[in-house]
């Protein structure tokens, strides 16, 4: 007798009904903002079902595995990696557990989908990487805002010609105050790896190396600064337990700049803060300088879902004779959701497609933030 299949919200595309040996089982370790919207990304396909919650929050692990009809409830990740008929896990936890996490999970013969940064640092994420390439199974990391529709749209204006050849960028995420949790693990450097550098600041790095076309990074200059944050300033978030529970001092950056030399001789600039003196709002954004033209995306007030975007050109001239400048229509993207969609069409796709999907990616990202930190710290340009 053949399975009548599981009935699901109907994602965009995606079947209505699929039998239920041919739905992918997925845990998710984390019940933060991040890890419900994995949760909820999960939900909207018909061929996915999370069978296992993981999370210290009791209270939350109740709520949200009653919502979305999750059997296995646990407080530890190492129980839910025991769950039987597990296929994916995905990973939104403090920095300093991804390695552990992913390897164990990898080593099981799960798929990882892993929030950002990959790691704290380069070595560990390259034990994950090894991970994946071992056991012959995916391993993605969440970079969901070049999933936006506007950063996508200056990816086409690059990818397109329309700026000729890009030879200088420039990308930023400032926060005035925006210190996550201050005296958690987002402000211990052995939990978190970093501050905004490697927190958001790889965001900046990711979009940036995604607009222009994925060039090299061959060296890094970086200073970074940590001037507020251990004043008690710049705090926006609630919290202040670390991962071990007690309130830790605050011991990585508020502020970085970065000068990253690309192969060929282009360059592309970093800044990224929590908290600096600046406009009440965040804002994020990118500019492309280009030989024929350039191109600036400004968001203002994250997570706005659609930042302005504004195309400099000398031609075609208005009948005034000044440049026809203009300002490009863009759609909101769909961040999670997006990065989501992808992991399952790869871990369903087959075997063939995995290899490339190994967390390389994530990799390269985490050997540029390390060499961004090395510079600030020897006062030196570093080599890559």
């Amino acid at each position: 007798m053949v399975s009548p299949g599981r009935q699901r919200p109907q994602a965009a595309g995606r079947p209505e009904c699929v039998p239920d040996e041919d739905v992918l089982k997925v845990g998710v370790v984390g019940l933060g903002w991040a890890g419900q919207q994995h949760l909820e990304a999960y939900a909207a396909r018909s061929d996915v079902q999370v069978v296992a919650l993981a999370g210290m929050e009791a209270d939350l692990l109740a709520s949200l595995g009653e919502a979305h009809g999750v059997t296995h409830r646990v407080a530890r990740w190492q129980d839910l990696l025991e769950v039987e008929g597990l296929d994916a896990v995905s990973i939104a936890v403090p920095t300093a557990l991804h390695a552990p996490i992913a390897v164990a999970a990898l080593e099981r013969g799960l798929h990882v989908l892993c929030e950002k940064p990959i790691a704290r640092d380069a070595p560990e994420a390259a034990t994950m990487v090894e991970a994946a390439r071992s056991a012959g199974r995916v391993l993605e990391v969440v970079f969901n805002h070049r999933q936006r529709g506007d950063v996508q749209a200056l990816r086409q204006l690059v990818a397109s010609g329309q700026v000729g050849r890009p030879y200088a960028a420039r990308s930023w995420w400032l926060r005035r105050r925006g210190i996550p949790m201050l005296g958690s693990w987002f402000t211990n450097a052995e939990a978190s790896g970093g501050g905004p550098l490697v927190d958001i600041g790889v965001h900046c790095l990711d979009w940036a190396l995604h607009v222009l076309g994925e060039p090299r990074v061959v060296a890094a200059s970086a200073v970074t600064f940590s001037e507020l944050g251990p004043r008690g300033l710049g705090g926006s978030r609630g919290g202040s337990k670390s991962l071990s529970g007690d309130v830790s001092a605050y011991e990585v950056e508020d502020l970085a700049h970065a000068f990253l030399r690309l192969e060929g001789g282009g360059l592309l600039q970093l800044e990224t803060s929590w908290a600096v003196f600046r406009e009440p709002v965040d804002q994020m954004g990118m500019t492309v300088r280009g030989t024929d033209g350039g191109a600036e995306l400004v968001v203002e007030g994250n997570p706005d879902p659609v930042g302005e975007l504004r195309l400099f050109t000398d031609s075609p001239l208005t009948a005034d004779g000044e440049a026809a400048d203009r300002t490009v229509p863009v759609e909101p993207g769909r961040g999670h959701a997006a990065v989501v969609d992808a992991f399952v069409d790869v871990v369903r796709s087959g075997a063939a497609a995995w290899k490339d999907h190994d967390g390389s990616l994530a990799l390269d990202r985490a050997r540029i933030i390390d060499a961004c930190y090395a510079s600030a710290r020897e006062n030196r340009e570093v080599q890559l």
